[in-house]
């Protein structure tokens, strides 16, 4: 029996690292055969079909070049839930999660159903994380990409949530047709500044580059964000971006200047300063 399409032998020839190559042949595993990715190991001798094969080659190659792995199968784990996501999508990273966790502490600390704005919200990673989280949250996710907002409500309705996160489309608060308060603002704006080596560099290069770069300093959407919340928060509502790694004090500066209160800093787990939050004055 010929072994040079056996998942040991694909796996062993691969210049893929090993890590890398078993999860896209895990992918096609489930796609073609419904197999766990324990079949890599129990059923190491298995040969892929040829219709399997082509695309194991494919993706392989396609994963050489560049190509994130996330775009490849489709899907990205994100704080306890998985979404589908796609080119036109920035790729949900843990980083990101701060926003999702700052959120649930305020939303524990009001002990009272809560009024969520995710502004940018991509695939939906952030909202959809909420709703999930914190099921007697209201979410109103917003996004200027009309195929962001495709893939973010898809996510919604494949994990059940359709009824309690709402989407509208537009350049940051311009989505919002009323200045109804929320408890709580958030934002993973695009903040890497335009030239910036970053861009050409990993799976950036395949992300969509409205996603990433504000075309400027990297510091205009924030800005705008920012400097015009008050409309849109309550008194004593929280408001918390994501910024670059180099962008904290920055950050700080157009919170203070915003006139917000209980300003912080939040460090991820590489322990990089990568959010700040602050409050509207109650009064």
């Amino acid at each position: 029996m010929s072994t040079n399409t056996s998942l040991r032998s694909l796996l062993s020839s691969t210049t893929l690292p090993q890590n890398e190559a078993k999860i896209l042949l895990a992918f096609i595993l489930e796609k073609h055969y419904q197999l766990p990715r324990s079949a890599l190991l129990s059923r190491d001798e298995m040969e892929l079909s040829p219709a399997a094969l082509v695309q194991w080659k494919g993706i392989e190659a396609s994963r050489l070049a560049g190509e994130p792995i996330a775009y490849l199968v489709g899907k990205r784990g994100f704080h306890d839930i998985e979404l589908y996501v796609a080119p036109g999508v920035l790729i949900p990273r843990p980083e990101t999660e701060i926003l999702v966790e700052i959120a649930l502490r305020e939303i524990q600390a009001l002990n009272r159903p809560a009024n969520i704005l995710d502004l940018g919200t991509g695939s939906g990673a952030i909202a959809l994380a909420i709703a999930h989280s914190a099921p007697q949250t209201i979410v109103t996710a917003t996004d200027q990409s009309l195929e962001a907002l495709a893939i973010a409500k898809m996510n919604a309705e494949q994990l059940g949530f359709s009824d309690r996160v709402q989407f509208a489309q537009g350049s940051w608060y311009e989505a919002l047709k009323e200045a109804i308060p929320f408890d709580v603002i958030l934002s993973n704006p695009p903040y890497i500044a335009a030239g910036d080596s970053h861009l050409s560099e990993g799976d950036l290069r395949f992300e969509p580059a409205s996603a990433l770069t504000d075309g400027a300093s990297g510091l205009s959407c924030l800005e705008a964000i920012i400097l015009q919340v008050h409309p849109y928060l309550k008194p004593g509502g929280l408001v918390a971006v994501e910024h670059g790694f180099d962008q904290s004090d920055a950050v700080v500066n157009l919170m203070k200047a915003a006139q917000l209160q209980e300003i912080q800093v939040h460090k991820d787990l590489a322990g990089h300063c990568r959010a700040v939050s602050g409050r509207k004055s109650k009064s």
